[in-house]
């Protein structure tokens, strides 16, 4: 799943969820961690979580687009690259899911929602959004949505 929306704060959301006192985080902090990340596009620093860059396999928590992107599942990495390049051109939202393939080979599924803005003022523009990380791994070989 790859997908880039232009940002429109004005639109209404598809369904008003209103506010998230409804939301079960004790459930999502069972299902998932999850972890925010920022992006300065002046100078292509990417700032991570701890436990996001430690499950990116980085020693640091700041790292450029390709360091970051070198354990992605090498089947995704063109369309993740391309959707960072389009957010990098104009404000937008975008999200999408890949595989994390570690040293180990062991293979950990990620979800990436972000958004880019500033891009049409004077200044380089910033990106922010939240890695969501499954509390399970995938076997080896096998990948994300493959059913057995």
């Amino acid at each position: 799943m790859f997908k880039i929306a232009r940002a429109d704060a004005s639109a209404p959301f598809y369904l008003d969820l209103g506010d998230a006192e409804g939301v079960d985080m004790q459930m999502l902090s069972q299902l998932c961690i999850s972890e925010n990340w920022i992006g300065d596009l002046s100078n292509g620093v990417i700032r991570l979580g701890e436990r996001a860059a430690a499950l990116h396999g980085l020693d640091n928590s700041e790292c450029g687009l390709l360091s970051m992107m070198r354990c992605y599942d090498p089947h995704d990495r063109a369309q993740i690259l391309e959707l960072f390049e389009q957010a990098a051109t104009s404000s937008c939202s975008f999200c999408f899911s890949t595989t994390i393939v570690s040293r180990t080979a062991q293979r950990q599924p990620v979800f990436c929602i972000g958004e880019s803005n500033g891009l049409e003022q004077r200044h380089s523009g910033s990106m922010v959004g939240i890695f969501v990380f499954p509390r399970f791994q995938l076997a080896t070989g096998s990948h994300l949505g493959a059913q057995n």
